[in-house]
């Protein structure tokens, strides 16, 4: 997954909110998002070619994601694939400080990565870079990520912040379709406005949107999870095509989920290259 946006205990009527979309080849293999056959109290996609994931919730109401961090120099073949973080973490029973910790000691196995891990209204950050010296528990607050440290200010990640903030319901209401046009949203920042991390302009250029359409690497899917305070929300995803073009979406309920600490979420059915500079799972 490389952008997402978490609203944490700040929004009276949904005090857990994650937006994200997923940018990866298309050759990839990958199942959408449905409750895990070999463990059915977790709802999250499945990456095919590594294992694990890059966001999911279980009954327990323990949820996770993960973003690559964008430094092609370091990147080496061969390590630990950074899915497992999340899929470890939603199959276990570690609390978050503990498991942010355990991860924080074996960082160095993995590629560069950021791993917020959470339970109810409780989250811990964590990553193997500069920028995170040490795990960090996440205040009641807006945060918005993608392949740099939390809260960097690229401009796709200020611009996804900006308008999230403003569509996030004063009431209890919560319409799902302008928070997908939001995460479909492909403006391009003037060029002298990107960052510059280790990899071609154009690539650079095809990165800076929130929504990355091209024939070979793009945003396979956009994620939506939402709690209330009664602990019933929804985990939404659309998948799309390489043209950029939904291909389907559902929408599983979520019930009993306790946001404001231990939790039951129940999820229920109906080089230079991309890959170089958002490396695989």
């Amino acid at each position: 997954m490389c952008i997402a946006y978490l609203s944490l205990g700040v929004n009276p009527h949904w005090p857990l909110f994650i937006a994200a979309n997923r940018d990866e080849y298309h050759a990839r293999p990958a199942l959408p998002a449905a409750p895990w056959p070999e463990a059915p109290d977790v709802i999250g996609g499945k990456d095919l070619s590594a294992g694990g994931t890059w966001l999911g919730i279980n009954r327990r109401g323990r949820w996770a994601l993960l973003t690559n961090f964008r430094d092609p120099g370091a990147h080496c073949e061969g390590r630990a694939s950074r899915g497992k973080l999340v899929s470890d973490y939603l199959l276990g029973d570690i609390p978050g400080e503990h498991y942010a910790r355990r991860i924080h000691k074996i960082a160095n196995q993995y590629n560069g990565f950021n791993l917020i891990v959470g339970q109810g209204l409780e989250a811990w950050y964590v990553g193997n870079h500069a920028a995170v010296s040490t795990p960090l528990r996440l205040a009641p607050g807006r945060y918005a990520l993608s392949n740099h440290a939390l809260d960097t200010p690229w401009p796709k990640v200020e611009r996804l912040r900006e308008q999230l903030d403003r569509l996030m319901p004063l009431d209890g209401s919560l319409s799902l379709d302008p928070l997908y046009t939001v995460l479909r949203d492909q403006t391009r920042p003037d060029e002298t406005a990107l960052p510059r991390t280790g990899i071609s302009l154009d690539t650079e250029k095809l990165l800076s949107s929130i929504f990355i359409v091209s024939p070979h690497y793009g945003t396979r899917c956009s994620t939506l999870i939402a709690l209330d305070p009664s602990g019933h929300g929804v985990f939404s995803e659309t998948s799309y095509s390489p043209e950029g073009q939904p291909v389907e979406r559902h929408d599983w309920p979520l019930f009993q989920c306790n946001v404001g600490g231990a939790s039951e979420a129940s999820p229920q059915s109906p080089g230079d290259s991309p890959e170089r500079a958002c490396n695989s799972l």
